[in-house]
């Protein structure tokens, strides 16, 4: 059975002050949840990942990295390995953000790359990917979608698929204030699994989470998770205020 799951990217916010804050008001608004087969994550900056998962210790909480370098160690001024992040408690890292698509040129080739070096070191992703707004006008959307999937991750075996967390993220629904309608969410949710079971098989397909990521709030949240291929949400700016996020746990 699939796992339902909100995660909270942070992106570029929070100090560590405003880190412990935010950790200690989820700690407190989840506490008394009832969370079945329902994950709770939060993604902070790499300078706080550290204080986060001192915080959220013994909490219903999960604490992600945002990225990850491709290679073991090196040469890379600024970047971070899996063996990095491990030591300090890490077990899973977003890859392929539309943001570093966007702002740092990843490509699929090199989240392939960072696919294959999250699996090598026993940790899971949660691997972004959607289309921008001329895609979607020009209805290529569904192209963009399946390319992006078979370049990123169709090389792998159907076994490392439990390791696999998809976030769909139309890119112009991002920060825009703009969301896809529930019924638009779940098409593309729906062709996704239709992709992967094409590829693999049908276990494959129904027990991989997909996540709805493009401007989720507390007053669409409900609406969007209803959908029966919709497994959650990756939430951006809703994630840095405690009531919000809390109030969008609940709508799953």
């Amino acid at each position: 059975m699939r796992q339902k799951i909100v995660a909270g990217n942070w992106k570029m916010n929070n100090d560590k002050d405003a880190t412990k804050k935010l950790i200690k008001q989820l700690r407190k608004s989840t506490k008394k949840l009832s969370l079945k087969n329902t994950r709770v994550i939060v993604a902070p900056t790499f300078v706080n990942l550290s204080a986060a998962i001192k915080r959220a210790k013994k909490s219903k909480i999960e604490v992600v990295a945002q990225n990850m370098h491709q290679a073991k160690n090196g040469a890379f001024t600024g970047e971070i390995s899996a063996e990095m992040l491990k030591s300090i408690g890490v077990k899973t890292v977003i890859l392929g953000h539309s943001e570093r698509r966007t702002y740092f040129g990843e490509t699929d080739a090199l989240l392939a790359e960072k696919v294959n070096a999250v699996l090598e070191n026993k940790l899971e992703t949660i691997f972004c990917f959607g289309e921008l707004l001329e895609d979607r006008k020009s209805e290529n959307h569904f192209a963009v979608v399946e390319s992006q999937l078979k370049n990123g991750l169709f090389h792998l075996e159907a076994s490392a698929w439990k390791h696999i967390v998809l976030a769909y993220e139309p890119v112009w629904a991002i920060g825009t204030g703009e969301t896809a309608s529930p019924e638009q969410a779940q098409e593309m949710h729906a062709f996704i699994r239709s992709i992967i079971e094409k590829q693999y098989n049908k276990d494959v397909a129904d027990n991989v989470s997909i996540l709805y990521g493009g401007s989720v709030k507390p007053a669409n949240a409900e609406e969007i998770f209803s959908k029966p291929d919709v497994d959650g949400g990756l939430i951006g700016g809703a994630a840095l205020k405690a009531e919000d996020f809390t109030a969008i746990i609940k709508a799953i």
